[in-house]
């Protein structure tokens, strides 16, 4: 089969994204995923279907019982390249839940019957896959998750720069102390409602349509809970100032710890799952 696919590729490849003999007239793409055991670049030449809007391919491997390797592969590393004939371009391969899943296969076999023949020859479900480009011109929800981050970075700036003044005693202590109370609470409930989001929300969302994702995302909901710990070590640290019990260079210290977990945190999670929300959602828009 490796030779057989060798020889396709060559031949897509050479004449553009046109195939004769057995596959004349087939809407046809070379997928290029990474390997999930060996690591290495493999390519597969596969049928695929424009559904909704949707670029959609169907693991059928001919109603074998097994999955395709393309399949396992995208559940470990669901970036994928994809050759058109006419282009080459990067995507996110992306595993539907349930509902979606079985629309866009009903749909398939209705643009294409041979694939409800290959769902009988086989007790296995045949898993459909959702490939989007990755674009850099389309704003996405996962740069607006950038933009959030952006704004917590700013205000934990200014929350140092509060806490400083108050240990070189560079401002009136009572009005800052309000100002540094009032600001810290409002941080810390801006930063707790954009965790819980993910963790109820994206994070699940994420975590079913790319497997590959599980272990970092499972990774990043436990740093929500470290930060939510330093957090309220925080809180008690100004509340404690404001009422003359706390030192503030044990304040200044221990919000240096939290500023450095979070700038680690978010520079992570944006490494991790920006690319696959952006091709989930567009960003919000207001106003």
């Amino acid at each position: 089969m490796t030779g057989f696919n060798d020889q396709v590729i060559e031949e897509f490849r050479q004449h553009k994204g046109k195939l004769g003999g057995r596959f004349e007239g087939w809407e046809l793409i070379l997928l290029t995923t990474t390997g999930a055991r060996s690591g290495k670049r493999r390519t597969n030449p596969l049928g695929y279907l424009e559904i909704d809007g949707k670029t959609v391919v169907v693991a059928s491997n001919m109603g074998a019982s097994e999955h395709p390797g393309w399949y396992h592969n995208i559940r470990h590393d669901q970036r994928v390249t994809i050759e058109t004939g006419t282009e080459t371009y990067e995507a996110i391969a992306a595993i539907p839940p349930a509902a979606e899943r079985d629309a866009l296969f009903a749909k398939a076999v209705e643009l294409e019957p041979g694939f409800a023949e290959y769902q009988a020859k086989t007790t296995r479900e045949l898993p459909v896959v959702i490939l989007s480009r990755v674009d850099d011109r389309v704003r996405g929800i996962g740069d607006f998750l950038v933009e959030v981050h952006e704004w917590l970075r700013e205000e934990l700036k200014t929350l140092r720069a509060g806490v400083d003044d108050l240990v070189a005693g560079r401002a009136d202590s009572l009005i800052m102390e309000k100002s540094l109370r009032a600001h810290c609470v409002s941080f810390c409930e801006a930063l707790t409602k954009h965790h819980t989001g993910e963790d109820m929300g994206a994070f699940p969302m994420l975590a079913q349509r790319f497997p590959a994702l599980a272990p970092s995302l499972t990774k990043l909901g436990e740093d929500h809970v470290v930060v939510a710990s330093l957090q309220k070590r925080i809180r008690e640290l100004v509340e404690g100032y404001v009422h003359g019990e706390s030192d503030p260079v044990r304040l200044r210290d221990d919000f240096d710890v939290l500023a450095g977990k979070l700038e680690a945190h978010f520079a992570h999670e944006e490494e991790t799952v920006v690319a696959a929300l952006n091709v989930t959602a567009p960003a919000p828009s207001f106003g």
